[in-house]
């Protein structure tokens, strides 16, 4: 299979502050039911998983009967509040990834019940299919070759047959050594793991992906740097590493996230890739986000800078699991849809109210954190135009973290963005690191074979010798 990128990313897609907004992207996607994602209206995206509970073949017909509950609760709470479409995800979770059937049965029951509604209701709705990255399940991974590679693309395949809208994933190679250099704040590793490991094992992973999109007539959304520059945020919200090499590593996760588009992928991103506006920027690819609502599942300072430019807006994977009001499924479902509801009725007055609305949303947040000052769409902008300057993905990576740095120092020193001074320090030592990487990919997998423990990770499975 051909593992070189199909698009080369050499301008932005993106160059204006002005066209830089929520709802609206230069490559809008169209849905079969006439929905178009990125066309000017913001949909909201709901994301539910189970309960803490055991699957297994004693417990699936529960667990099938949890997702008719919560598909039902969805859909009509939509209906009620008379939301002009939304987008379902349903992240499958390892064990209905590694055993197909009942990811594929699971598939089912959610497109059976939301053909009905908009069969009976008008009620559009979209199917995010995701099915869980179970090739880490065992380390040292196998991540070309096996079973659980196997079981993964065939529950791809078989969803997007049985009528999945979007495939997405949220992809882990280069986890192996990424987790480790989070821990010790080793900006070598992060970049090895992300621009060498990474997009090798996207490139592999998007092109079948891809490929199977095109057969089906699904729609190749994209992936995340969730176990990557989301381990870091909650790392750094827990106060075990500095929020300054958090915002370091988020924005050196973007050629990385943007691989999936250089094979292929269309859009829209997954929502707790945060660093989908780079995606936007650069690829004109529309974005799902989440932030306030994501703290079901994670806390974090993002809480409404991540909406400035969305075009779905998601709350991450929230449990089956009963409030007072309604399941909490069905109560998320409702807030996503009230701050769609806003965000639309200020576009709907014109785009200088959104671009007013996308200021506010940006100005409430980005002074406090410098993972939320990377995200301040004129700062995304900025750092775009030089990252699609870059030769290669392993160059603009080196480079991507090296501008994150420039621009955090910056908004200090201009009195934008508040970083404790014990953080500050860590600025010259992550840019001391990265000026030990040379520009080299092969020199560098030369230098790293003495850095990494070899038993951890299979380098064959990454096409490196």
């Amino acid at each position: 299979m051909d593992l070189k990128p199909r698009i080369l990313f050499k301008q932005t897609a993106i160059s204006s502050i002005d066209d830089f907004v929520y709802g609206i992207a230069p490559n809008p996607v169209r849905m079969k039911n006439g929905m178009v994602i990125g066309g000017g209206t913001v949909y909201p995206e709901i994301n539910m998983t189970l309960p803490p509970m055991k699957i297994e073949p004693a417990t699936i017909s529960e667990v099938y009967r949890q997702y008719q509950e919560m598909i039902e609760g969805i859909l009509k709470r939509a209906k009620d509040l008379h939301t002009p479409g939304i987008i379902v995800e349903v992240e499958l979770l390892p064990e209905t990834t590694k055993e197909p059937a009942w990811g594929i049965e699971i598939t089912r029951i959610l497109l059976q019940r939301m053909r009905e509604f908009e069969a009976k209701y008008g009620l559009k709705s979209v199917l995010r299919c995701t099915p869980n990255d179970i090739r880490e399940m065992v380390r040292p991974s196998f991540m070309r070759q096996g079973q659980l590679l196997e079981s993964m693309l065939t529950v791809f395949q078989r969803s997007a047959e049985e009528g999945a809208d979007i495939l997405s994933i949220e992809s882990t190679g280069g986890k192996e050594l990424h987790d480790e250099a989070l821990i010790n704040c080793d900006m070598r590793k992060v970049i090895f793991a992300l621009g060498v490991l990474g997009i090798r094992d996207m490139r592999f992973l998007w092109s079948h992906i891809v490929q199977i999109a095109e057969a089906t007539g699904s729609i190749p959304g994209g992936d995340t740097a969730c176990g990557f520059a989301n381990t870091a945020m909650v790392l750094a919200e827990q106060g075990m590493i500095p929020r300054v090499f958090a915002a370091v590593d988020r924005v050196a996760c973007v050629p990385r996230t943007l691989a999936a588009y250089e094979m292929g992928a269309v859009g829209p991103n997954k929502d707790c890739g945060y660093e989908g506006p780079y995606i936007k920027a650069i690829a004109g690819a529309p974005i799902s986000m989440e932030g306030k609502t994501a703290a079901c599942a994670h806390l974090s300072t993002l809480g409404n800078i991540a909406a400035c430019v969305c075009d779905c807006w998601s709350n991450e994977s929230v449990q089956n699991i009963k409030l007072l009001s309604a399941p909490a499924p069905v109560a998320y479902t409702e807030q996503l849809i009230y701050d769609c509801r806003l965000m639309n009725q200020a576009a709907a007055e014109g785009l200088d109210y959104a671009r007013k609305m996308r200021d506010w949303l940006a100005k409430s947040d980005d002074k406090f954190d410098p993972q939320a000052y990377i995200l301040r769409p004129d700062i995304v902008l900025e750092i775009s135009r030089e990252l699609v300057k870059e030769e290669n993905a392993f160059l603009a990576t080196k480079k991507a973290a090296a501008l994150a740095v420039d621009v955090i120092k910056r908004g200090i020193n201009n009195g934008e963005v508040m970083v404790p001074p014990r953080e500050q320090r860590w600025l010259d030592i992550i840019r001391a690191q990265l000026e030990t990487i040379p520009d080299d990919e092969e020199e560098f997998w030369h230098e790293m074979k003495g850095e990494v423990d070899l038993t951890k990770w299979r380098p064959e499975e990454y096409g490196l010798k």
